[in-house]
């Protein structure tokens, strides 16, 4: 595996290869980055995984500070996988170019980006800046971050004509959803975290017998959520799958979910 921290190296490197996936990670490689990694490789003839922890999608210093980095592990990892490429760039590489800058609209402002404020914007404005750079025409990511996928497809898919492909989310023993964020849970939180996946399962399986009259309730199973397991919910709705609008359960729809424990946030979707 080849190594690459420059712009100019990464497009020296490349230059003569057409048939490259490229998998945007922030580190802390994990089961789910593996099945994007993979689902490339199943298909392109090179793949080109990144590593960079974008500052301007955090918009809490403390968090961007405590984010899991362990960049030996994860090259270790990369390299038992044949990942061809590993990009590793510096913020000041990544940001040295002028990009366009994106702004959300207020109907665009829902889930995570009502209650992140600038952090979709942090992830559009980088995303824009490695689609620049790397220039795949295939992207692979995962679909636990649904609405920024959602966004990247939204804003950028068009602009660099390129195919977001989307794959489902690791599971660990088919509940809790893998993130770079659970090595920062105690082992109770991690308990519990599986628990509320499994809970919400159920909400989701209940909801294609008794939709409209199980999503006026979904308040109160938040409440619920709330004192049985003392957290905090961000916000718990269904929404359609293609426009994330507020699902009227005429179309294909997710229930999801944000919330905080231990001080560590968490999102999901089913």
């Amino acid at each position: 595996m080849k190594i690459i921290t420059s712009i100019f190296e990464l497009n020296k490197e490349i230059k003569d290869y057409k048939n490259v996936g490229f998998v945007p990670t922030m580190g802390g490689i994990h089961a789910g980055h593996k099945s994007l990694i993979k689902a490339s490789q199943n298909k392109k003839s090179k793949t080109i995984v990144s590593i960079f922890v974008n500052p301007t999608q955090f918009n809490k210093r403390d968090d961007f500070k405590k984010y899991p980095r362990n960049i030996r592990k994860d090259i270790a990892i990369l390299k038992k996988m044949n990942v061809e490429y590993l990009f590793k760039p510096s913020a000041r590489e990544i940001y040295k170019f002028k990009a366009k800058k994106f702004n959300l609209k207020k109907k665009d402002k829902i889930l995570c980006a009502k209650f992140r404020t600038g952090h979709f914007e942090g992830v559009l404005n980088v995303m824009n800046r490695l689609m620049t750079i790397v220039k795949s025409k295939d992207l692979y990511m995962g679909e636990k971050d649904y609405q920024q996928l959602y966004l990247i497809k939204k804003f950028l898919s068009k602009k660099f004509k390129a195919r977001i492909n989307s794959c489902p989310t690791v599971r660990v023993n088919k509940n809790i959803a893998l993130s770079t964020r659970n090595k920062l849970l105690k082992t109770n939180s991690l308990k519990k975290a599986a628990e509320i996946a499994l809970f919400l399962k159920k909400i989701k399986y209940k909801s294609k017998l008794h939709g409209p009259k199980l999503a006026s309730n979904l308040s109160d199973y938040k409440k619920k959520l709330e004192n049985k397991y003392n957290i905090k919910i961000d916000y718990l709705e269904f929404r359609d799958e293609k426009n994330l609008k507020l699902n009227n359960f005429k179309s294909n729809y997710r229930l999801f979910v944000a919330y905080n424990i231990d001080n560590v946030r968490l999102i999901d979707n089913f």
